[in-house]
């Protein structure tokens, strides 16, 4: 009997030791289960792929402005990297388009200052010269008649740069200064040409075989980038200055024009949309990448980037929304962060062109 109870005891110590042990470590199959449910590493939102064909696909374009997904397609910006040089663009001082002036102030919106002065014709379409010592802009000389002027900024003495007649706007000069692109419209015919001419307007000609309007120029000073409808809508085109290498770049629904090539050659900022809902979309430079850019609700369009290539300024109507007499002058960073109004007055701020 006691033998048996002895027996007992070892078997009842060995199954009580036993449960212990098992108790107190995961068994392989847990370690499993909890490696399973616990993910190694996050993935990061996926880039829309360049288009080969364009086809417009809202699904392929991020529309959340200052998400960590916007990232992936533009790296952001310091916050130490504040904007610089100045700002050119039309002002309706007098709240009539027939009267548009030509305006100019510091990227951070102050030391604003009106340059042109005849109060009864209409001036607009500006731009910086490289150096920042002059702007060009189209002003109103006869009846179905806009020429390309330059002034100086410095003691605001003017020169008169075409004499083409007919609808001549949108000049821009390429990055060495040497040469000046424009859109010529000969009325009434009603046909938009490129035109390419020295620095001063000489030598001009149109770029053989293509049509369309707002041409920029690329950093390189090689190709232009306009807008044209010649599939039908309007979208943007790149095209050598000897008219070679055509290429349609964009295939958003709703174009308008208004564009502008990053100095560092990167991205093109366009927009899109129609009255009273348009927003800014950059992209890469081949068209690729397309991501709004504004928050929406601004009716954001005509935009611009600064000269680091680190912001972009445009027109926007968010502090006056629906109002015809609210546009203002905005800057963003293209990452979509860091909005920031400029101007703020009761009258029309648009066209902006950042320079020196």
């Amino acid at each position: 009997m006691n033998r048996i109870k002895f027996i007992l005891t070892l078997l009842i110590f060995a199954l009580t030791t036993g449960c212990n042990f098992s108790a107190s470590a995961p068994t392989p199959d847990l370690f499993a289960t909890l490696q399973a449910s616990t993910p190694s590493s996050i993935t990061s939102p996926q880039a829309t792929q360049p288009f080969a064909t364009p086809i417009f696909n809202f699904s392929t374009v991020t529309s959340t402005p200052a998400s960590a997904s916007a990232q992936t397609f533009v790296p952001s910006p310091s916050t130490t990297d504040q904007p610089s040089g100045h700002i050119v663009f039309t002002c309706q001082i007098f709240k009539n388009q027939g009267s548009e002036q030509i305006c100019i102030m510091k990227a951070d919106g102050s030391d604003f200052k009106r340059l042109t002065t005849e109060n009864n014709i209409r001036h607009f379409y500006p731009s910086l010269a490289p150096d920042g010592q002059s702007v060009l802009y189209s002003a109103y000389l006869a009846d179905n008649n806009y020429e390309i002027y330059r002034m100086d900024i410095g003691d605001g003495s003017v020169d008169r740069l075409t004499n083409l007649y007919g609808m001549d706007d949108a000049p821009e000069y390429s990055s060495d200064g040497q040469q000046l692109v424009f859109m010529h419209n000969p009325l009434p015919k009603d046909i938009y040409q490129l035109v390419l001419a020295d620095r001063n307007g000489g030598n001009s000609g149109n770029i053989s075989g293509i049509n369309g309007w707002d041409p920029t120029w690329s950093p390189d000073g090689k190709q232009i980038l306009f807008a044209s409808d010649k599939n039908g809508t309007n979208q943007l085109y790149t095209v050598r200055t000897d008219g070679s290498k055509l290429t349609r770049i964009t295939n958003l629904p709703a174009i308008r024009g208004r564009s502008d090539w990053s100095p560092d050659g990167q991205y093109i900022v366009t927009y899109s949309g129609e009255p009273w809902h348009r927003e800014l979309y950059i992209m890469n430079a081949d068209g690729s990448n397309v991501r709004q850019l504004t928050p929406s609700g601004g009716n954001s369009q005509g935009p611009s980037f600064s000269s680091d290539s680190k912001w972009v300024v445009f027109t926007a109507y968010f502090d006056h929304y629906n109002d015809d007499n609210g546009c203002e002058i905005y800057i963003i960073r293209i990452d979509g962060t860091d909005l920031r109004r400029l101007t703020n007055n009761d009258y029309c701020d648009y066209q902006p062109r950042w320079g020196p």
